[in-house]
């Protein structure tokens, strides 16, 4: 008859980000487990900060009502392979009561570690799935009578088994046949079974001899073999967290692979001329290593057509000429545009081969004459490439010269001037070349694919006070004024609250912002109306002046001179009513310089400086990017197998953009482009981007490019002088999950040139002065911030080649404000992580005073006795220990740039209607009953909000309680015993009532009570305002 046992089961899966422990920036880790006496481990993953064990631990249960007082203990160790010794990496206590009953209710959870004492150090996750399992086993079978053969040992049947070792089963070998050494002894932790504890002393080695057959393999010894498992389901995985957890959700959750995509960070060493000088490749002072030393070095052939003279007229009827130049290499072909009727054209274009592509070793530049049919050779020059010169800048570009063109009979046709050498992406006809990988692209979309700098517009605060205004002339005087004041400035519009006073004589006294950007080609438009119905506004005169004419503020200290303005019936009517009586209003205009106008998300600015030059701080340092490669794109037209992208980078700093050329056709693409920006704050953030060309083929302009990734590098997490060369995964958020297109390889250094005022710089407020002095109230920060990104995009979009709307907001972080319950359990789990030392810190003098380490405890008592005696020390002491503590983790310094963890963004396992809620417009244009879903899921987690608020409140007002004699008798046994203190504390010094309190807090367990103290008791008595409330 079968026997049903319950076993606990622990799949240990993955975990991440752990801390280094081995001194070279990673560790070997392994995962222990202690259960009621029992403990297992895993296998150990060498040099793995994010390892993935994917192993199943058993453990016995000898009564299942016990289990809701237990608790199950996870362990992370880093194996040092040094003796016993072994490095804490994070645990995790998982109370017996939280256990599911069964498989099918078990999910798998990621449990944040924490840590051993307010001295670890300690980060990461790990992921568990734990749940009960009944089992079945059968029962023990008799022993097999053998004769003439040795009897095998009988092993004990061990069902606490790790899924990557399998049981090997017991063989019967059959009479007369050779024997053989079978090795039984297995370690009981490394194979996962037996749930006892290793022992120290070596136990002696025990040989068992099998028989083996020789046809083929013997019969089975019948074995108890447990009954197997139900299938395991696709595990579910979700946060540890009561918090902000949606509701049910009548849709499928997501689908992911078993085996997740690497979003980490990878290093790379590529040979750029400024790590090769390092090594002794290059001289110091080599100016081949100096110029784009962060880039790979790319050959090209450059061929400057410049002008054309004495060509000869082609056309027998008209005795004309219509030339254009085509420069060939190989396969490659490139044409300039043709001139009419023009015998002395002027082109000034450059072309630009690949050296890694070149399929001959002669150039050919002719000139044609273009016809109807076929195009006539008008002549034609040859360079051998072997003869080119090579020009490597600084030097000054190469001078053109006169060749003579030779037609097919060997006669001269003219002469034309080029200009032929080899360089490198340095040379400064690079931006502006043909190049040969765009050969296929028309005139007309070849200026899409080029490279440029771009520079935003220099944005300014527009600030109109508007105070009141006199003798307004109504139309009915009759009836009450309900008036208001509309301003408009471009496609701007910001209106007042209606006036308190309503008569003709209106008081406002409010504050509107603009944002204006040179040249000031805007009007600003001022009406004064009068609310007469429902949609209906009467205007009682209007106001207008250019805004290059209003005045600019740039001291601090200074406020505002308002001015009386003429009120006109409208805009035609100003010299005719110059000379008549007029109403008035009382205005204060200006240009606010002394502001830094906002036009990306605060948490990921570039740029702080004021809007006025003169108000502007000296740069601090240099920001070097190389733009070297990426890897691994995704097909983004196309799909399928024979997809394509077009990818080009923008990279934004401060008010420079910087677009790199767009690779035609090809998922590997390298630019090995480079960009400097001076810095002058380095807690800044640049921007790289990765998009999509979809317009070199001559696209509509409704077409929009798609974005592919983008990566943020915060200046202040680099090490000065030191280069940083990775591969980034280019991770976009879309409606289906999150998904990697490629990975972005970049080339980043940050020099510092004026140390003490980066120093100093830590010190001073992040935004200019003005912002502090007359801050922007915060509920037009957004409207102000969304306002310049519309200026600046549509500034930029009016470039050549155009740095398109979607671009720009994209790099901005446009719809960074909008809700997003993914970013609020992101940012909840944050504040949850920041807390998590605040609770190891008091867990951890809670084990003091309960004494659970008696040595920590004597230990800590002697250094209170200490501090309290002298305590002049205690200041010192706390300052050293934050010295002390500060130099142990440069050891665990980040050694690669921070960058955008999946994880932490809570967007590996979101739930497809948060994304969906996420992508969807403002306001929504969803079906109502989804609608109707999200608000009550949001009803759901404010409640949660709203509780935790009303309860910090209560315990506030319980405090303000203590004195306000709302209690009588609470407020009189609290004023009692205050005085009862001042006595006391008065008479007894302070250094003995310390250690008296401090040895009460201190005491043994065998002195404590477990109900809640009379201070608590007290405290929790007192009334509070929950009452009053509705």
């Amino acid at each position: 008859m079968d026997m049903a046992t319950t076993k606990l089961v622990v799949e240990v899966l993955d975990a991440s980000d752990l801390m280094p422990k081995d001194g070279q920036g990673s560790a070997s880790p392994y995962v222990q487990i202690d259960f009621n006496g029992q403990e297992q481990r895993t296998q150990t993953k060498q040099k793995d900060l994010n390892p993935q064990w994917s192993e199943t631990l058993f453990f016995n249960i000898n009564d299942h009502k016990d289990l809701n007082d237990q608790t199950i203990v996870v362990t992370i160790y880093n194996d040092t392979k040094s003796g016993h010794h072994k490095n804490f990496l994070g645990r995790v206590r998982i109370s017996g009561v939280s256990v599911p009953t069964s498989q099918s209710e078990a999910s798998v959870q990621r449990y944040p570690l924490d840590k051993r004492g307010m001295f670890s150090h300690i980060k990461g996750d790990i992921a568990l799935r734990v749940y009960l399992a009944m089992v079945s086993l059968p029962p023990q079978p008799p022993p097999v009578q053998t004769q003439n053969w040795s009897v095998p040992q009988t092993v004990d049947t061990q069902f606490e088994h790790n899924h990557n070792h399998h049981h090997q089963q017991q063989q019967q070998p059959p009479p007369s046949i050779p024997l053989r050494e079978i090795n039984t002894n297995m370690d009981p932790i490394a194979s996962g079974g037996g749930g006892e504890q290793k022992k120290k002393n070596k136990e002696k080695e025990v040989r068992t001899f099998y028989s083996i057959g020789v046809n083929g393999p013997p019969p089975p010894v019948p074995n108890p073999i447990p009954a197997p498992l139900p299938q395991m389901r696709p595990a579910t995985v979700e946060m540890r967290t009561d918090f902000m957890k949606p509701g049910p959700i009548p849709m499928m959750h997501m689908q992911f692979p078993g085996q997740k995509p690497d979003f980490g960070v990878v290093e790379t060493r590529p040979m750029v001329p400024a790590t090769a000088m390092k090594m002794g490749y290059y001289r110091a002072g080599d100016k081949t290593a100096s110029t784009y030393d962060l880039v790979e070095p790319m050959q090209y052939l450059y061929v400057r057509v410049v002008k054309a003279k004495e060509l000869p007229a082609m056309d027998a009827v008209s005795g004309s000429l219509d030339p254009y130049v085509e420069v060939k290499l190989g396969n490659y072909k490139g044409l300039t545009n043709h001139f009419e009727k023009n015998q002395n054209p002027v082109w000034n274009k450059v072309f630009a081969f690949s050296k890694d592509n070149l399929q001959a070793n002669v150039v050919e530049v002719t000139v044609k004459d273009k016809d109807i049919g076929k195009d006539d050779l008008v002549g034609k020059v040859w360079f051998d490439l072997n003869e080119v010169p090579v020009r490597v800048p600084p030097d000054s570009p190469l001078a053109p010269q006169w060749y003579r063109l030779v037609d097919k009979k060997g006669l001269k046709n003219g002469e034309i001037m080029l200009a032929v050498w080899m360089g490198t992406q340095a040379d400064e006809a690079f931006p502006e070349a043909w190049h040969s990988d765009a050969h296929d692209v028309g005139h007309q979309a070849l200026h899409y694919t080029r490279s440029k700098v771009y520079f935003s517009p220099k944005l300014y605060y527009l600030r109109v006070l508007v105070i009141e205004a006199q003798d307004l002339v109504p139309s009915d005087r009759s009836r009450p004024l309900e008036t208001f004041v509309r301003v408009l400035v471009g496609n701007q519009t910001r209106m007042t609250r209606p006036s308190p006073l309503r008569h003709v004589n209106p008081v406002w006294k409010e504050d509107l912002m603009f944002v204006a950007s040179e040249p000031f080609e805007e009007m600003l438009m001022l009406s004064v109306e009068n609310r007469v119905g429902q949609g209906k506004d009467e205007s009682l005169g209007c106001f207008y002046i250019n805004v290059k004419d209003i005045p600019r503020r740039l001291d601090t200290t200074k406020m505002l001179e308002p001015r009386w303005f003429n009120l006109l019936d409208n805009l035609e009517s100003d010299k005719k009513r110059e000379h008549k009586f007029s109403s008035k209003i009382h205005l204060g205009l200006c240009l606010e310089q002394g502001y830094h106008v906002l036009d990306e998300s605060t948490p990921f600015s570039s740029d702080l400086q004021p809007s006025s030059k003169i108000l502007k701080k000296p740069p601090i340092g240099i920001l070097e990017l190389g733009i070297l490669s990426a890897r691994n794109l995704l097909p983004m037209k196309g799909g399928g197998g024979g997809g394509t992208t077009d990818a080009y980078c923008v990279a934004k700093y401060g008010n420079k953009w910087v677009r790199t050329r767009t690779l035609l056709n090809t998922l590997n693409p390298r630019w090995n482009e480079q960009y400097t920006w001076e810095v002058y704050d380095p807690c800044t953030v640049i921007t790289i981007g990765v998009f999509d060309n979809r317009h070199v083929k001559g696209n509509h302009e409704e077409i929009r490019d798609e974005k592919i990734g983008k990566v943020r590098i915060r200046l202040s997490t680099l090490e000065t002088d030191r280069i940083y060369t990775h591969y980034y995964p280019l991770l976009v958020l879309q409606p289906s999950g999150l998904k990697k297109h490629g990975e972005l390889q970049l080339a980043v250094r940050f020099t510092c040139t004026a140390w003490v005022n980066m120093v100093t710089q830590y010190g001073k407020p992040l935004l200019p002065k003005m912002h502090y002095i007359q801050p922007i109230p915060i509920r037009h920060i957004d409207m102000l911030r969304h306002q310049a990104m519309q200026i600046v995009a549509a500034r930029l979009i009016r470039a050549e080649p155009p740095l398109r709307k979607e671009v720009v907001e994209y790099m901005l972080d446009a719809n960074y404000h909008m809700w997003s319950l993914r970013r609020s359990k992101a940012n909840f789990q944050r504040i949850m992580s920041l807390l998590s030392g605040v609770t190891a810190v008091i867990r951890w003098l809670n084990d003091v005073c309960n004494w659970r380490n008696p040595i920590t405890t004597c230990l800590v008592q002697v250094l209170f006795l200490i501090l309290v005696s002298c305590p002049g020390l205690i200041l010192p002491t706390i300052f050293l220990y934050l010295f002390v503590i500060g130099l142990w983790n440069y050891r665990f310094r980040p050694r690669h740039p921070l960058h955008m963890d999946a994880r932490m963004s809570q967007a590996e396992f979101v739930h497809p209607d948060e994304l969906d809620e996420e992508f969807d417009n403002f306001p929504s244009n969803r079906q109502p009953e989804i609608v109707r879903m999200r608000y009550d899921r949001l009803r759901s987690v404010g409640g949660r909000v709203q509780t935790v608020l009303g309860d910090l409140a209560t315990q506030g007002e319980r405090v303000l309680a203590l004195l306000s004699w709302r209690d009588p008798r609470g407020t009189a046994i609290f004023i009692m015993i205050s005085l009862i203190w001042a006595v006391v504390l008065y008479v007894t010094p302070v250094q003995v009532v310390a250690i008296i309190i401090g040895l009460y807090l201190l005491r043994h367990p065998r002195f404590r009570n477990r109900m809640p103290s009379v201070p608590v008791n007290f405290f929790k008595r007192l009334p509070a305002k929950t009452d009053m409330l509705l």
